[in-house]
């Protein structure tokens, strides 16, 4: 038997030997302030920005972030470059902007332009490190004056990790990803997170990607907006032929403390916009798809659980509502107090759940 000294002696030298093997690994690119020495071997980069433009084109390329806030707007578009951090909260890659903020170009941002990371390649992973949209949100909503509103286009969409077109087969680890409204945005490919967290209060996880949400927590934040008091998790735009969307498997729907009860629905359906022959109106091919299965949800999830969203219809009407029974939602096995038992449909079958299951599994992380 070991006694407690062996014990405590062991557990020191293992985690010696940690440190010490994670020093000891190699990366192509190890970003660090020049003052730090305890870092893994690898061409040594003072920025972020520097040394993902020297990825190069054929992919294959590892990076090691350095404890820090590291700032800015960032693209991949070379093919499996992977992100190592070195402290999951403390391992920062941030910027602030939204879409009624002024870019540079003096235009406004504009959503798709505020993300903090946009991904345009295929094979891209993420692990132990915080991907942010720093705008504040929360100091927006309490302005007294003229303040950017959610419903707006111009308004406080503020995205962290935009997976973009050419993005596929992604995978984040160990991730946390923060923002307000529009965080996260899987909007092309497939992407699976594992034990991640994604926070944010007003469609904060959307886009017409397919993700699988596996143990994740998804955490609604406060909304001190009298105006606005509604959050919404997720809002799918998936087209009709892509069987799986968002799927939330095993995940923890928690909250900051604040957030009213009933007061989070899990999702709306997103018809975006595109231009036909006869016009720009809400793409009828979008039937977004969201499910939830055997998830924890805690009280602020409210009991009708799925609303309504508006689109531009073929006639011009900018406020045509598209009903969550015109989409493709359901869930499964929920529990804690916000999973309203026996109140809320759809609800989906054993065999049902299974089904999307295996096929978000196999399609998405297969």
């Amino acid at each position: 038997m070991i006694d407690r000294r062996q014990w405590i002696i062991g557990g020191i030298a293992t985690g010696l030997l940690g440190r010490a093997a994670a020093a000891a690994a190699r990366y192509d690119a190890v970003i660090a302030p020049a003052a730090r020495r305890d870092v893994p071997a690898g061409r040594r980069f003072a920025d972020l920005g520097t040394a993902l433009a020297a990825a190069p084109r054929t992919g294959g390329y590892r990076l090691w972030l350095a404890r820090g806030d590291w700032l800015g707007q960032h693209v991949v578009d070379v093919p499996g470059v992977a992100l190592v951090g070195e402290d999951r909260q403390r391992t920062r890659i941030a910027f602030t902007a939204a879409s009624g903020m002024i870019a540079p170009d003096g235009k406004h941002y504009g959503t798709y332009r505020t993300a903090t990371l946009t991904v345009t390649a295929a094979g891209f992973t993420a692990r132990n490190l915080t991907i942010a949209n720093d705008f504040d949100g929360i100091a927006e909503m309490r302005k007294t004056g003229a303040r950017l509103l959610s419903d707006d286009p111009a308004g406080p969409q503020a995205v962290a990790l935009r997976l973009a077109e050419g993005s596929d087969a992604a995978r984040l680890d160990a991730v946390d990803i923060h923002s307000h409204q529009d965080t996260f945005f899987p909007d092309a490919g497939r992407v699976t997170l594992n034990g991640c967290l994604v926070s944010g209060s007003y469609d904060f996880i959307f886009g017409a990607g397919s993700a699988l949400f596996d143990r994740c927590e998804i955490r609604s934040r406060l909304r001190p907006d009298p105006q606005q008091v509604r959050g919404y998790i997720a809002a799918p735009s998936t087209l009709r032929a892509q069987p799986i969307g968002l799927v939330f498997d095993h995940c923890r729907l928690t909250r900051d403390p604040g957030v009213a009860d009933g007061s989070v629905f899990l999702a709306r359906p997103w018809r975006p916009s595109k231009k036909f022959a006869d016009g720009q109106y809400g793409n009828p091919d979008a039937a977004g798809m969201a499910a939830f299965l055997d998830c924890w949800l805690d009280a602020h999830i409210a009991p009708a659980g799925w609303t309504e969203m508006w689109y531009t219809d073929r006639s011009g009407n900018p406020r045509h509502m598209l009903q969550p029974e015109d989409a493709r939602f359901g869930e499964f096995g929920s529990r804690g107090p916000g999973a309203h038992a026996g109140r809320r449909l759809p609800a989906l079958s054993a065999a049902e759940a299974g089904h999307i299951r295996r096929l978000a599994t196999r399609s998405i992380s297969g």
